[in-house]
């Protein structure tokens, strides 16, 4: 969890040494004392206007991000790292900072309750901060995980519910857009009191009926064939309202 960013800072520039065809420049001396020098700059490069926050500090406010920490007792912990001491509102500058930066999440205020009786819990137990902040941030990740599902299911049964509204609609004799039977590859429409059928082609293409009721027995009379639900939405709007000769 206290992912240090500089390792992959590290990293990057070891790896480009290393990758010299020549054995000979990456032993040399110079060669190593450069990407020494290069590898110390990047990584004590600063925080830009954060002078106190380097090294351990950043990295465990970062973890801290949307776990409901305390601030005073944040601080308190900060400061028993290197650096200069460090002030609530140093604290709570660096995290609302570090809560703006793209692709870093606000915390969430439903979790916040939940979030404070972990801390309290682990607090009272003599947990040190940066395991209480590790078990707090696997309470969040479960219950954005439980939101999600419980969101999914939500939008599932929306979708079940607008069905069954739609075909309700549709066998109830009322106009209504396109709409899919259960189980059937056809879809219907009902437009001025009118039905129509749109049944899929084995070349992906679509043929329009016009039928008496939603049934797969009703074979109706064959209109045209499509390339698109569009094309014949708009052929349906046309003869809906136009004069009516069937056999």
């Amino acid at each position: 969890m206290l992912e240090d960013d500089r390792i992959w800072h590290v990293r990057d520039l070891v790896k480009e040494h290393v990758s010299s065809p020549s054995l000979r420049h990456i032993r040399d001396p110079a060669a190593i004392l450069s990407i020494s020098r290069r590898i110390l700059k990047r990584i004590d490069r600063g925080a830009g206007i954060w002078q106190k926050w380097e090294g351990e500090r950043e990295v465990l406010i970062k973890s801290a991000v949307g776990c409901w920490i305390p601030t005073d007792s944040l601080r308190d912990y900060l400061n028993l790292f290197p650096g200069p001491k460090l002030t609530s509102t140093d604290v709570a500058q660096r995290m609302k900072a570090i809560e703006e930066e793209p692709y870093t999440s606000y915390p969430n205020d439903d979790f916040r309750e939940g979030c404070l009786a972990i801390f309290n819990e682990e607090k009272e137990l003599g947990t040190e901060l940066s395991a209480i902040i590790g078990r707090i941030a696997n309470f969040v990740l479960e219950e954005e995980e439980r939101l999600r599902v419980e969101r999914e299911q939500r939008y599932k049964r929306a979708r079940v519910e607008e069905q069954d509204a739609a075909e309700a609609r549709l066998i109830a004799g009322a106009d209504c857009k396109w709409t899919q039977l259960r189980g059937a590859p056809h879809f219907y429409c009902r437009t001025n009191g009118r039905t129509y059928r749109l049944s899929p082609t084995a070349d992906k293409k679509w043929e329009l009926f016009r039928v008496d009721r939603p049934s797969p027995d009703d074979n109706g009379e064959y209109i045209g064939r499509y390339g698109s639900r569009g094309n014949a939405t708009k052929v349906v709007a046309e003869m809906a309202f136009q004069a009516e000769h069937r056999r």
